[in-house]
């Protein structure tokens, strides 16, 4: 195996292209944070770094203690750790790389981002259980990557503020509504595994009407970053847009219908991120 398809496979391990989910929430922060606390190249870098080894740790930790039910699920079986593309001495490698590299990026960035990446970490970890024994696993996933916003935050400026954990609520609170949807393509699965996903526990109709909620929270909370921080009126023409593709989302996937939830789950959802960073660049830009 080349090093190009091993970087490519590894890709696919830790599905590196849903980075674009959360990682604009995070630069967002750090666009508001650079409003009021100047921030450096290298903390900037730093901040990426510390990223994109978090998110390798937790989504490594995930296929290591997910891999029996992975080898199980038709949806899961050409995982590159489920078909031995990767073993599961080389992942538990990955997780504890990625893990240290985390730790050390969030202690070059202060004392406070260091003595916080341990108990990210372990939140981060946590939420790989948690599917076993409580259906708000949808909910501990999303608190866990709508940490993101705050620890950015945190990075720039050395403290925590009150009004950058309303774009962690809004991530939350985003991430967990579509995890419901991704979720109801393993209904059957999950009950036949006794996990307890919201859609296997409640059904689809219900776990939908959640998901619907919860998305309701994310713009409720996206609305109120443009108070908090005194945003230009056009973040608000970007709210809009993402209010839409939500409504489309939520049209898309319906419990008559799931066969759609691999477009809304990556296509909307990364169209909905993108939105939110360039409506908050524009929002810092044009006041």
């Amino acid at each position: 195996m080349t090093w190009i398809s091993r970087i490519h496979t590894y890709g696919r391990l830790v599905k590196f292209s849903h980075t674009v989910f959360a990682l604009p929430f995070a630069l967002a922060a750090v666009l508001l944070a650079n409003r009021y606390y100047p921030v450096s190249l290298r903390t900037f870098a730093l901040i990426m770094i510390a990223m994109a080894s978090a998110r390798s740790a937790a989504m490594g930790f995930n296929r290591f203690a997910d891999y029996h039910y992975d080898c199980m699920n038709p949806r899961t079986a050409n995982r590159p750790h489920v078909t031995g593309h990767v073993d599961l001495r080389s992942v538990l490698i990955l997780i504890s790389l990625s893990a240290a590299v985390f730790i050390m990026s969030a202690a070059l960035l202060g004392r406070l981002c260091m003595i916080m990446s341990a108990p990210v970490l372990v939140v981060l970890f946590f939420y790989s259980f948690t599917k076993r024994f409580t259906c708000l696993c949808h909910l501990i996933l999303g608190f866990g990557i709508g940490l993101a916003p705050a620890g950015a935050w945190v990075a720039a400026s050395g403290q925590l503020e009150w009004r950058i954990l309303l774009l962690s609520f809004a991530l939350m609170t985003y991430i967990a509504g579509f995890d419901i949807l991704y979720s109801c393509q393993d209904i059957e699965f999950d009950r036949e595994q006794d996990l307890c996903s919201l859609p296997a526990c409640r059904g689809a109709a219900k776990a939908l009407l959640f998901s619907t909620g919860l998305h309701a929270l994310t713009i409720v909370f996206l609305l109120l970053v443009y108070f908090a921080f005194d945003l230009g009126r056009i973040y608000l023409l970007f709210l809009l847009l993402i209010g839409i593709l939500i409504f489309a989302e939520h049209k898309l996937v319906r419990p008559d219908c799931l066969d759609r939830v691999n477009v809304a789950f990556f296509h909307v959802n990364s169209a909905i991120s993108i939105l939110l960073f360039l409506g908050v660049l524009a929002g810092t830009w044009f006041i």
